[in-house]
């Protein structure tokens, strides 16, 4: 009744949990780049000026691939640590975050609002770090898989603010789709 599990039966366990974390978490961040229309080909975007950092538009899909791979398991590394100390906390500030995640493409790509986009971004940048030192207590290679997704949204962060400067008005560069404009003259 009391005996634990065996090193195979842990590491099936795990593969368990990441053969449902990996893609659930991938599959949501396509959806969501979906939705919001991200990247380039998107009229709005196409025309805002972009930073001289800004990388080649293919970046961004590999990018968010890797980071989505990486977060996913270490998602699964963590949901594997039954019993330990923190996890149920840990795994709410990842939710918490991986929700905001999902939102700051449609926010950003779809309504326009790239100063709301960087406040998403903050906001992701602190859950996902408490997140991490939550899952580097439980497990330090969970922790250790979320530090490439933190850097990212470093560089999102001045990403999204160069665009911010240079489009000072970059919510009426397109009216935003579905969007009824009722003009009195």
């Amino acid at each position: 009744m009391g005996e634990a599990a065996s090193p195979g039966q842990l590491r099936s366990s795990f593969i368990r949990w990441a053969l449902v974390t990996v893609p659930a978490i991938l599959l949501l961040g396509m959806l969501s780049a979906k939705i919001g229309d991200s990247g380039y080909g998107n009229l709005w975007f196409d025309r805002l000026v972009k930073p001289p950092i800004m990388p080649p538009g293919w970046v961004f899909p590999f990018a968010w691939s890797v980071l989505y791979i990486m977060i996913g398991f270490a998602l699964a590394i963590i949901l594997n640590a039954r019993g330990a100390k923190g996890r149920g906390i840990a795994i709410f500030l990842f939710l918490v975050q991986l929700a905001l995640n999902l939102a700051w493409s449609p926010v950003f790509f779809a309504m326009h609002r790239i100063m709301l986009a960087f406040g998403l971004i903050v906001a992701i940048f602190l859950w996902a770090g408490l997140a991490t030192l939550m899952f580097w207590k439980i497990r330090p290679l969970a922790g250790w898989l979320m530090v490439p997704y933190l850097a990212w949204l470093v560089f999102a962060a001045v990403l999204n603010w160069q665009v911010h400067q240079l489009n000072p008005n970059g919510l009426t560069l397109v009216p935003r789709t579905g969007n009824t404009q009722i003009i009195i003259q």
